[in-house]
């Protein structure tokens, strides 16, 4: 049964908002890099090391904050996330060495951390069994950052210097701030025990002992393995492999990533009908002939649109898997559900910080490795989901 906010429409907007911090970091100042480089007298691959950086900063920050997310205020947790963001973007905008600029960009994610982790369980609180509903909406919303942050950061460079980039964060992190001031996000809170290292491990505890919810937890972390498998593989594949323009790499980027908002459409209008788990199994159904169709045109000399239209269903499957899997870990923990977010973002982040030394381990030549992996990843959501009914019936 879904609650209604005093902030009615503008209620998911706002929460997307304070997810999109992530995206925006770390897709608004790409094209920036080697401008960065050239004028903080460092090399391409020191800057590069930032992005590894605050990955690192905000896997550390969801950690910390997810359970005192189910201790403390959301609305508090959220304006200290925003403002502390806010802080390290302009730093990072007056910074003039590599070695302080990949430090601020630690505590940017790590603070950024503390804003987005409080997200997930407002959702699922007014959503309730319609989590997947309320998640989809905040993802498809949210998805319009990395589709249009390059873009946006690429304009900036023409006309400003770098660091306008980084004003731009902390202008963006302000208003965000603003709005949450005079919007209460607080929900129910459960947990009143005093903040020590115990603490921390009963929380995680909690979450990591629930056997039927184990399954689900691994699935979300192989569709987000797969997701970041796409994001690391594509350039090569479209660009190196296909040797398309890197005008038309755009246009099937971007293809791709509206494929993926349209997994989390469909997900917002079935989610009421037939139910998050039903869904995840039609996504495992999608994923599966799409990725195997994937694997067969990888071992055949297709046109890149061809093989670019058979993506798109794959990353739509993957919308409505990672967004149900959520959803699902999400309603099995309610008074957890930030400790259950830490869980799902840092394994995300894990998951996704494999995908490059596997790559480079194999230093593919083909499409062929790209698609196996991501057809792998599918794989093992199916296995999952079978180790988890089992785990059902046997429970029953």
């Amino acid at each position: 049964m879904q609650n209604a906010h005093p902030l009615g429409r503008l209620f998911l907007p706002l929460l997307a908002s304070i997810v999109a911090l992530t995206p925006l970091a770390i897709d608004l100042y790409l094209p920036a890099m080697v401008v960065i480089a050239e004028q903080l007298n460092t090399s391409l691959e020191k800057v590069q090391v930032s992005l590894s950086s605050y990955l690192a900063g905000y896997a550390l920050g969801m950690l910390i904050f997810g359970p005192l997310a189910d201790r403390f205020s959301r609305t508090l947790l959220a304006r200290f996330g925003l403002l502390g963001f806010a802080i390290s973007s302009a730093l990072l905008a007056l910074c003039t060495n590599i070695e302080t600029f990949n430090l601020l960009r630690v505590i940017q994610a790590f603070t950024g951390a503390a804003a987005s982790v409080v997200v997930p369980g407002i959702i699922r609180h007014y959503y309730q069994q319609d989590t997947a509903k309320g998640m989809s909406y905040v993802s498809m919303i949210m998805m319009l950052a990395p589709l249009l942050a390059p873009s946006i950061g690429a304009g900036l460079m023409l006309i400003l210097h770098w660091s306008a980039i980084f004003w731009c964060l902390t202008l963006y992190a302000i208003v965000v701030f603003v709005f949450i001031t005079f919007a209460d996000i607080d929900v129910p809170r459960f947990n009143k025990d005093k903040i020590s290292a115990r603490f921390f491990f009963k929380n995680y505890q909690q979450v990591l002992s629930n056997k039927l919810c184990r399954m689900d937890i691994l699935t979300s972390m192989a569709a987000s393995f797969a997701f970041f498998c796409f994001l690391t593989s594509v350039p090569f594949v479209y660009l190196d492999y296909f040797k398309v323009s890197e005008q038309l790499f755009g246009i099937l980027f971007a293809l791709n990533v509206m494929a993926l908002m349209f997994g989390n459409f469909l997900n917002t209008r079935l989610v009421p009908k037939l139910g998050s788990r039903r869904l995840l199994y039609l996504g495992l159904i999608i994923g599966m002939v799409t990725g195997i169709t994937l694997v067969f045109e990888s071992t055949q000399q297709v046109n890149v649109w061809v093989f670019a239209s058979t993506i798109a269903p794959l990353m739509m499957s993957l919308g409505i898997i990672a967004s149900n899997a959520d959803a699902l870990i999400l309603i099995a923990f309610e008074k957890h559900t930030g400790t259950a977010t830490a869980v799902i973002g840092t394994l995300r982040f894990g998951s996704g910080a494999l995908v490059g030394p596997i790559l480079a381990l194999i230093k593919p030549s083909t499409a062929l490795p790209f698609a196996c992996l991501m057809l792998s990843a599918v794989i093992a959501c199916c296995l999952y989901q079978v180790w988890q009914k089992s785990g059902i019936k046997k429970a029953d």
